[in-house]
């Protein structure tokens, strides 16, 4: 099989000049410790109309202060605010970067994904409880609380993803969630909605959570394993078993599994099963 190594590509010099100043100015204001209220106004003001930055709201149509309303966080409610068990003044340290970070990938700059993998990565720090080197997420990702969030060395989260941080999310180092994914760290009694369970989800080193699959609160996924495409993982994932189907359930062991994983699949599974198919039930 090909394989294929992503391209490097070189922006323009003089865009990418532009856009390390424009970083480099708001990673410096943040480890400063300036307003983030007003940092995310100016910046999102500068971003969806710079026309109006310096305008008195007096003179403008009721339609465009609304507008200019929507670049303040203070201004805007989040779904995670209305949450009972929200550690409010850590979400509101979080609030006016949550705003700024969902509100960026709405901007003309959302999609460029040189300069909108680096803005992410910026801003991740200060969001979530721990973040390794070379984090990359692409447009549209989106958190419940943020500080819940703890993510490893060399993680991607591709485009349009449900992280929902509520009771703790950890991706390991390496992890790779494809587009449209949703990984949730809360669940609903059945009887009454209102009766919440916060349960930890926990992503392993070297994970793969394939396009459109779901991964459900209190999850454990072990090493290296891998959630296929548009499959639903109740329960936990053995390391290097590949579960697919709804609820998910392993179909195989990866190739490369160090041999005990092989041995404790046929322990696991009985002797009828093939090795390393993990044919049994999960």
């Amino acid at each position: 099989m090909p394989i294929y190594p992503l391209k490097q590509l070189d922006p323009a010099a003089e865009a990418t000049a532009l856009y390390d100043e424009w970083l480099d100015e708001i990673r410096q204001q943040l480890e400063a410790g300036e307003d983030r209220w007003e940092l995310c106004r100016r910046t999102l003001t500068g971003l969806f109309y710079p026309h109006h930055a310096d305008a008195n709201p007096q003179n403008l149509s009721l339609a465009a202060r609304a507008a200019l309303a929507q670049m303040d966080a203070r201004n805007i409610t989040l779904e995670p605010e209305y949450y009972a068990e929200v550690d409010e003044a850590r979400f509101n340290e979080r609030k006016p970067l949550l705003w700024m970070w969902q509100m960026f990938d709405r901007s003309p700059l959302g999609g460029n994904i040189h300069v909108g993998v680096r803005f992410r990565r910026t801003l991740a720090p200060f969001i979530f409880a721990r973040v390794g080197r070379n984090f990359k997420a692409f447009h549209f990702v989106e958190f419940s609380y943020g500080y819940n969030m703890e993510v490893g060395d060399d993680v991607v989260v591709h485009r349009n993803v449900l992280l929902d941080d509520r009771g703790g999310i950890v991706l390991g180092n390496g992890v790779s969630i494809s587009d449209y994914a949703n990984i949730y760290s809360h669940t609903h009694s059945i009887v009454d909605q209102r009766d919440v369970s916060n349960l930890k989800t926990v992503i392993g080193d070297g994970v793969r959570i394939t396009y459109h699959a779901t991964v459900l609160a209190g999850t454990h996924v072990g090493d290296n394993a891998m959630v296929g495409a548009m499959a639903l993982a109740t329960k936990d994932v053995r390391p290097y078993h590949v579960n697919v189907g709804i609820p998910a359930k392993s179909v195989r062991v990866k190739p490369n599994a160090p041999a005990e994983v092989y041995k404790l699949t046929l322990r696991k599974d009985g002797e009828g099963a093939p090795a390393g198919t993990g044919a049994g039930e999960d």
